[in-house]
């Protein structure tokens, strides 16, 4: 089973440690707030309060040489990049972070993130894309054969319900969609979708691809 960390449990992070739980992956979580841990022990058993700029901390938690670590740290620019750093000289191969800003981001970049988040701009982009006809939005390859895949739903699908979404492959997870200009993480299986709703999957990466074009053909 292959192993992923996730640093920072906010409402991005836990859901993806949870998602990621489920989708069979072994998955150690943490954070340096003792009720998202507590929280997320629900779902996942190897789950740590530490703090993540702490290089030892990591090291006994076992992030050392993972294929993959996904850095979702709030507002703490400095936090963030400690961790990054922190996580570079434990030999972690591909480190993804959660970025709140373009500057942010740049430095992410230059210290040796393989893929800079930005979960507030996605909104944004999905309506530039659907103007261009390129429903795609984001995707972000958590693993060789993980992904994250966000998109502007397509206008046949307006006024029918989530739960027909959901049912195209259940092996594939809703993680979070954004309707009427508010991100939602409660997932609403009666929810009427609408014209500009935006959805954001997570699953195997044959399997989300293929869910994909089952949506917008």
């Amino acid at each position: 089973m292959k192993t992923i960390a996730v640093i920072g449990l906010g409402k991005f992070g836990f859901y993806l440690a949870k998602n990621l739980s489920r989708q069979n992956y072994h998955v150690i979580a943490i954070d340096n707030n003792q009720q998202r841990v507590q929280q997320i022990s629900d779902y996942i058993d190897d789950a740590y309060i530490l703090d993540a700029t702490n290089k030892n901390a990591l090291e006994e938690a076992g992030v050392t040489d993972l294929d993959t670590v996904i850095v979702s740290i709030g507002e703490n620019i400095e936090a963030s990049i400690l961790t990054v750093m922190a996580l570079r000289d434990l030999g972690n191969k591909r480190v993804i972070a959660k970025a709140i800003s373009t500057t942010h981001g740049e430095i992410l970049s230059k210290i040796g993130v393989s893929k800079v988040m930005h979960p507030e701009k996605i909104a944004g982009r999905a309506l530039m894309k659907s103007l261009v006809g390129d429903l795609n939005v984001e995707k972000i390859d958590l693993s060789n054969s993980m992904r994250i895949l966000t998109f502007k739903i397509p206008l046949r699908w307006k006024r029918k319900n989530i739960q027909e979404l959901i049912n195209i492959d259940k092996s594939v997870k809703l993680m979070a969609y954004k309707t009427s200009g508010n991100w939602l993480l409660e997932i609403s299986p009666t929810h009427t979708i609408q014209e500009d709703d935006i959805f954001s999957f997570i699953g195997n990466s044959v399997a989300i691809e293929a869910f994909y074009s089952k949506i917008i053909t």
